[in-house]
């Protein structure tokens, strides 16, 4: 788990203030706050005292943990929070939530109870609802919340007049899972056996000509939760047992109890999906508390909490904290690696790795940034480190070079000064000398990347003394003279082009390193588009395959006009669906053009090789 450290105990999440209000705890919220990797939340609720913590804590992997209680008194209070690694699911979080009791009297509060479960739909990747004994009418209708979630949930901030909101519902709203417990029945319809799915099926079934109280709990189950789930459980212990829970073995268990206990552990486990928000995006620990505070905030303000409105708010918040972090991970990377002077091309290597890793970051943790506007100004800003790591760089190697020139020319210097080369011949010593400590020079320096830019400065600086050796050499004629005047300009005019050379070929390096920054963070956000694409697939498709299943219940059933309705749906979804894949590939381009604008407004002479680069993306995207 990517986080603080694994938590030890359960801590509150939402809790009442003295006012009575909901707010989140600053403990809760930290913790999510350092877990920067997608989770999988599950959440139960139900009527209290139902056994709702002993699944929780079977989930957990541990004895005890939740709160159980034994008495009448209803334990949990508000949303208790435990956050353990996913036992399948590797670099995934389970984080799992137990909120209070539902119905409790001594609360004398019923909109608190219809708020604390819509926070449970509103954050949970999968919702389970725990009750006693069988699932009649009674039960149903002990689940009226189901029915005010359209009141007490908004999908979209405006909605249209024609537009078809379960399927909205069903896109974002967790999958369903019917807990019931203490169950004595055969699970048969006449003779047949049924399974525990067709159970809850049946229960579901609208009946024609039944009051519209009847079939509505039913209608909003159907359409509200694409994926439906029931699992029945045995009493597990005798009454005495059951008043210590948390001490029983597994071996004093009721054995067909612990089996359906596994079983139900082992479906969560490999069939519950990460959170997702709006759009596909899967959410980290961060995320979901912003998102508990963005929907906690609403509650407190009498507003009804939106699922557009909580994924803008949560971008702002989201974006702007994955630039900071990502880009002091780059910082922290490269300082930690590098060692100045170095070769530009290992430079270039750890700043790749720094980038990479930075994006990475940056891709996890931002949410909607739709336009690229952070990603862009995340790049610019990594652009900025990296040339400013470069000239740290060379000035790094000018400083080495010119301790290496000051030790290797001080003979020379020396020997200048006290006139030793003022003689005649004294050229060709002169000459001699500045040949062998050039070589020796150059020997030294060879692994430097200011070399030959601080030798081509030293001799533009000794040009002028050459010539006055040059000039007080008698020994010399006067073609003589000229001819060395000669070759000596035509050597500084070499040294300076092997200096110019020099600095072209980090030049180069530099465009290269714009190139592949500017492909990585291409790579890296078509990568990620991809998976959300993926996502969004799957959900529609989840959601078509419920819709279609539920015409032919109708059908089954006798309701032709509900059922006409549906077939009207499911052509607006198909609909929605083609249009959603002719309108990827302009994403797609989209989204390059926009980085490769951004990137050369601050990349002077910058032009991204997007004509072979664009296409072989969209063949990895479609």
């Amino acid at each position: 788990m990517a986080c603080g450290g694994v938590m030890s105990a359960p801590v509150c999440l939402i809790e009442n203030d003295e006012k009575g209000k909901l707010r989140v705890k600053k403990e809760a919220k930290d913790i999510l706050d350092g877990i920067n990797e997608p989770v999988v939340v599950v959440s139960v609720v139900g009527l209290y005292r139902t056994g709702k913590s002993y699944l929780l804590n079977r989930l957990a992997g541990k004895q005890s943990g939740f709160a159980l209680g034994s008495t009448i008194e209803s334990k949990t209070k508000g949303i208790w929070m435990w956050c353990v690694p996913h036992p399948k699911k590797g670099r995934h979080t389970l984080v799992l939530l137990d909120t209070e009791g539902l119905g409790d009297i001594e609360k004398g509060d019923a909109k608190h109870d219809t708020w604390i479960f819509c926070l449970a739909v509103l954050l949970s990747s999968t919702l389970v609802y725990n009750s006693l004994g069988v699932i009649d009418n009674t039960a149903l209708e002990k689940l009226h919340y189901v029915t005010e979630l359209t009141e007490n949930i908004h999908v979209k901030a405006e909605v249209g007049q024609h537009e078809d909101e379960s399927a909205d519902f069903m896109r974002v709203f967790p999958s369903f899972i019917w807990a019931v417990r203490d169950f004595t029945l055969e699970l048969k319809k006449g003779d047949k056996p049924i399974t525990s799915d067709e159970y809850l099926e049946g229960a579901l079934k609208l009946k024609p000509g039944s009051s519209h109280l009847y079939n509505l709990p039913r209608r909003c189950l159907r359409h509200f939760f694409a994926v439906r789930k029931c699992f029945v459980f045995p009493r597990p212990a005798g009454t005495q047992n059951m008043r210590r829970m948390e001490q029983l073995t597994e071996k004093e268990l009721d054995s067909e109890f612990l089996e359906q206990a596994n079983t139900f552990c082992s479906y969560i486990y490999n069939n519950s999906e990460p959170k997702t928000v709006t759009g596909g995006r899967a959410v980290t620990g961060a995320a979901l508390g912003n998102l508990a505070e963005v929907y906690v905030e609403a509650i407190r303000s009498g507003n009804v909490p939106c699922l557009e409105n909580a994924a803008m708010s949560l971008a702002k918040i989201q974006n702007v904290r994955a630039e900071e972090e990502a880009l002091q991970l780059y910082k922290t990377e490269i300082l930690s690696m590098a060692e100045l002077p170095m070769r530009p091309e290992k430079l270039s290597d750890l700043h790749k790795i720094a980038e990479k890793k930075a994006i990475e970051v940056f891709i996890t943790m931002s949410f909607n940034d739709n336009d690229q506007i952070y990603q862009k100004e995340l790049m610019r800003k990594i652009h900025n480190e990296h040339q400013d790591m470069c000239k740290q760089n060379y000035e790094a190697s000018r400083m080495q070079c010119e301790e290496v020139k000051c030790d290797v020319f001080d003979k020379m210097e020396k020997s200048f000064s006290n006139g030793l080369y003022f003689k005649p011949g004294g050229y060709r010593q002169y000459r001699d000398t500045l040949t062998e400590l050039t070589n020796d020079y150059r020997a030294r320096t060879r692994t430097q990347i200011m070399s030959e830019e601080v030798l081509s400065t030293y001799m533009r600086e000794k040009e002028k003394f050459g010539n006055m050796i040059l000039q007080a050499d008698e020994s010399l004629s006067a073609a003589e003279q000229e001819k060395e005047v000669q070759r000596l300009k035509n050597e500084i005019l070499e040294q300076r082009k092997k200096g110019l050379e020099q600095q072209n070929r980090l030049q180069k390096q530099r465009f290269k390193d714009m190139q592949q920054s500017h492909e990585e963070h291409v790579n890296q956000i078509i990568s990620q588009m991809k998976k959300e694409q993926e996502r969004i697939r799957r959900d529609n498709d989840r959601v078509l395959g419920a819709k279609l299943k539920e015409r032919e219940a109708l059908l089954q059933q006798g309701f032709q006009e509900k059922a006409a309705r549906m077939q009207r749906e499911i052509d607006s979804l198909k609909g929605d669906m083609n249009k959603q894949e002719t309108s990827q590939r302009s994403t797609v381009s989209k989204v390059v053009d926009g980085i490769g604008t951004a990137a050369s407004l601050f990349l002077p002479g910058f032009i991204p090789k997007l004509a072979g680069f664009g296409l072989s993306l969209f063949s990895k995207l479609f």
